[in-house]
């Protein structure tokens, strides 16, 4: 395989309703595709930085800026034979995780499409088809909530996961349960938004059979989620806190969590994304696959990574319409709750040329 050369493309696409969580509000995705182009065939990533620092230090533009300037000049230097050179080559220039997900998953689809393999048996997926949760986000009234859930769950969505903050946590929790019976799988995620001095709040979930409480503190708070699962009896789940599989088994032998959300672009892509399942595999700890409100593109990724076999829990690989009205790809549609993992080479879904012209803001070809 000879790389030839890397388009960056950046894309807005509306969300069909503000999506609001402890750390802000989105109405709208500014999403930076990349395509690398090769001698056999041309593979897309998705970088999932949102468009300001809040939920990690990364962001669209500073993305865009590295990948231009270092990373992309760094695979020219030392041309990636395979997709799974590409992190090596990269690995001198720290952190930029998500850029560097979405240039090493555009040049292992390539590399995929060339050869006729599909992403998921790449990844060692071993399911057609995966059991998919839906996320809430914070609502402006608790009947406002029961309202979105209600049609969540008539829509077949297998798990809940309610977006919580201080003020914004006990009460929904127990509403839902009301309404909805201890029948449904129910977690809720903070995004960081507490303490440690807010554990006999995060106590007050007990009661409620949830799942477990994603991220309650800060991301480089390790020990106090040591603390925390001590004195909470909800599993505690860590996102933020996992950017690669060292951290992941760290975070297991310490004790600071029993379940692990695994995000490709946070951790800075899919082969590290399957390290960290393995990881967690070996140590009984189960993982499910998160999501940052990926086009088509990043979905169908998503999705033949939560086939993989220790992807035991309901992942946040929604359907298409979760999120967009028209996504940039064929959509993905909920069939009983679940979503098909894509079969054909590569990802086994590409840009709908019409669809990628008239969402497209600008866009710049960087030859190798």
């Amino acid at each position: 395989m000879k790389l030839t050369g890397i388009e960056m493309r950046r894309i807005r696409m509306p969300l069909v309703a503000p999506f609001r969580t402890s750390f802000g509000t989105e109405t709208e995705r500014d999403v930076l595709l990349l395509r690398a182009v090769t001698d056999e065939a041309e593979g897309w990533g998705e970088c999932v930085a949102m468009s300001d620092p809040l939920y990690s230090s990364e962001y669209v533009e500073a993305a865009a800026d590295v990948l231009r300037r270092y990373l992309v000049p760094a695979l020219a230097a030392r041309p990636p034979a395979a997709a799974t050179a590409v992190a090596p080559a990269l690995q001198r220039f720290k952190g930029h995780r998500m850029a560097k997900a979405a240039l090493e998953t555009a040049v292992l689809d390539a590399e995929l499409r060339g050869s006729g393999r599909s992403f998921a048996r790449e990844l060692g997926a071993t399911r057609e088809r995966v059991p998919c949760g839906v996320s809430v986000g914070i609502m402006d009234s608790v009947p406002a909530l029961l309202d979105a859930v209600g049609g969540y769950l008539a829509q077949g969505y297998v798990r809940i996961k309610l977006k919580i903050e201080p003020g914004w946590d006990v009460a929904p929790v127990r509403a839902v349960r009301e309404r909805f019976g201890d029948e449904v799988l129910l977690q809720v995620d903070a995004n960081t938004a507490y303490t440690v001095g807010d554990a006999p709040l995060l106590a007050a979930l007990d009661p409620f059979g949830l799942l477990l409480i994603e991220q309650p503190l800060d991301e480089e708070d390790v020990l106090g989620h040591v603390e925390l699962s001590r004195r909470v009896r909800t599993p505690i789940c860590l996102d933020e806190s996992i950017v690669s599989a060292r951290a992941a088994a760290d975070a297991i032998r310490l004790g600071a969590c029993s379940i692990i959300n695994v995000k490709p672009g946070r951790v800075g892509g899919y082969l590290e994304a399957r390290r960290i399942h393995d990881v967690c595999a070996a140590n009984g700890i189960p993982v499910w696959c998160g999501g940052m409100l990926e086009t088509g593109l990043g979905r169908a990724a998503n999705v033949a990574l939560a086939a993989l076999p220790g992807f035991t829990l309901p992942g946040d690989t929604s359907a298409s319409d979760r999120y967009f009205r028209t996504d940039v790809t064929a959509p993905f549609v909920l069939e009983d709750g679940h979503l098909p993992v894509p079969a054909g080479p590569g990802l086994g879904v590409e840009p709908i040329p019409e669809i990628l012209a008239e969402i497209t803001t600008a866009s710049e070809w960087l030859p190798l």
